[in-house]
């Protein structure tokens, strides 16, 4: 789906993880081709085998913009991944060469290699080293792979033992890595939840940014329903040049075709 911005264009991606939950999964795909979708993400696309997801895609026309790294069962420690604990750096090699296995069978640009959360019983500075190193190893393959791959930050307020708290600490770490390969994920919502200044923070991270994801506060509803400038932010996003995705991680308020509103609401 492309909506016109007072600062240019942007592709927007269903996020069907968070979007059209009143579905079945597979059902989902089409749906969002339904309602002018032309790309999807998902954080997990582990569940079915990589032929049947891209069946799912090709029988939709839509693309797959994104998808994660795997973690580990839910609700436990390593359920956001692993990146930041020395003692599991092959599972974190693993989960890395599967997802860039998904990624090629899918078609799919941009893996976000989750970073898991910092052990506590693991001094700080080794855990950040540890991450380091495994984020120059999956961009490493990432880079022979043809993909690139992308950091995300998680506000503290909900994941406060979560690694990666920071998009700056992101920036610094892909700058250092290999920035044609790894780049930040800027997600709008946690960017806010943060400390703010979304649109100063974007134009200083813009050259790093390699995919974005939509979502108010508090809330984290459709664009539109909380307090975030949505028509000042997309505009400047579209205004950076970014060409990527933009995926609606949000969980609608009222349904999904009906949340779709926003944005005429907001693009006018």
């Amino acid at each position: 789906m492309i909506i016109q911005t007072s600062g240019g264009q942007l592709r927007l991606a269903a996020n069907l993880k968070w979007m059209y939950t009143e579905l079945p999964f597979e059902a989902r795909f089409d749906a969002a081709a339904a309602a002018g979708f032309t790309g999807v993400e998902f954080a997990s696309p582990y569940e079915l085998p990589a032929a049947r997801v891209r069946e799912l895609l090709e029988s939709a026309g839509v693309t797959q913009a994104l998808i994660n790294t795997p973690g580990g069962p839910a609700g436990s420690a390593t359920a956001m991944g692993t990146a930041f604990t020395p003692s599991a750096q092959a599972a974190f090699r693993q989960g890395v060469e599967r997802a860039l296995h998904y990624a090629d069978v899918l078609g799919n640009p941009v893996v976000h290699v989750m970073a898991g959360l910092r052990p506590e019983d693991v001094d700080p500075e080794l855990a950040f080293a540890t991450y380091v190193t495994n984020i120059g190893w999956a961009a490493a393959q990432a880079r022979t792979a043809g993909v690139r791959i992308v950091l995300e930050a998680i506000n503290k307020r909900e994941q406060p033992m979560y690694g990666l708290a920071s998009m700056e600490t992101a920036a610094a770490v892909a700058e250092a890595v290999d920035p044609d390969t790894v780049g930040v994920l800027f997600d709008v919502y946690h960017a806010q939840v943060d400390r703010g200044n979304v649109i100063e923070r974007f134009g200083r991270l813009a050259p790093l940014i390699k995919h974005v994801q939509i979502a108010d506060n508090p809330g984290r509803g459709e664009p539109g329903t909380g307090e975030i400038a949505y028509e000042h932010v997309l505009a400047r996003v579209a205004a950076s040049g970014y060409s990527g995705w933009v995926g609606c991680e949000y969980g609608p308020r009222a349904g999904t075709a009906e949340g779709l509103n926003w944005i005429e609401r907001i693009t006018g």
